[in-house]
């Protein structure tokens, strides 16, 4: 099952159901469907007297989000609160939401700064690679370790207003270390949670890496270069930090 949900435009649903259990997180709301568990009606709740059961209570907007759920809808992000902001493209991980180099172009020119409160870019490179050219205002989290520090020991707070925080990783080509970093942030942030609650229910992965991004547009990054992970003058710096990232 897909983790996130399909491309759409701004918008808000309701606030989420609230879970009797913890589902195992494959972000879907048909699977989060699976694990909940549905109060019978008035009759058959009065077939099993004397035994009392509590009355549903439905408010307009948890029904509203029980239909959701129960369509099997892909349009949601993490916490099922509200669509995905960006427009997406079809990508190698179908569990993943993988937006073009133009529309990350767009978040660094503001274009969505109506909606997003804060928009980090991480980058997954190693070092020496984030060093030679990288996307302007990017983090370069490598490892692990760095994620969890940097994202989860202080979470970005939304603002006031609605305002959503979304997060953006790519690698080279955005075909391993971007998305399997994307993955283990979600995973992370999942375990510190009540289902579905989440710090960061919005993540994106940079389709074609930094590479496809530095090829169109130059002009975000900085310095304007773009060193390749396999670049002969750094043997050393690749046999590191690979056995560091194992």
């Amino acid at each position: 099952r897909r983790l996130f949900g399909s491309p759409s435009v701004p918008g808000s649903v309701p606030g989420p159901v609230p879970k009797r259990g913890v589902p195992s997180d494959r972000d879907s709301p048909a699977n989060a469907q699976r694990h909940r568990t549905v109060a019978g009606s008035p009759e058959q709740e009065a077939s099993l007297e004397p035994v009392a059961w509590p009355e549903p209570c439905r408010s307009a907007q948890l029904q509203e989000m029980e239909n959701l759920l129960a369509s099997d809808d892909q349009e949601l992000i993490g916490d099922f609160s509200k669509p995905h902001l960006l427009p997406t493209v079809e990508g190698k991980d179908p569990g993943l939401k993988y937006i073009s180099p133009g529309t990350l172009a767009a978040v660094l020119s503001g274009r969505y700064s109506s909606f997003v409160g804060s928009s980090v870019v991480v980058d997954c490179r190693y070092p020496y690679e984030y060093e030679g050219g990288h996307v302007k205002g990017a983090v370069n989290l490598p490892l692990q370790r760095d994620v969890e520090e940097f994202l989860l020991e202080r979470p970005i707070v939304p603002q006031e207003g609605g305002k959503r925080v979304i997060v953006i990783f790519h690698c080279e080509f955005s075909v391993e270390r971007g998305p399997k970093m994307c993955k283990f942030l979600r995973e992370r942030d999942r375990s510190c949670h009540e289902y579905p609650r989440l710090h960061y229910p919005e993540l994106y992965v940079l389709k074609g890496g930094y590479r496809e991004f530095f090829s169109q547009f130059p002009g975000h990054c900085e310095p304007r270069d773009y060193r390749p992970m396999e670049h002969p003058a750094f043997k050393e710096e690749l046999r590191k930090f690979r056995g560091q990232s194992r």
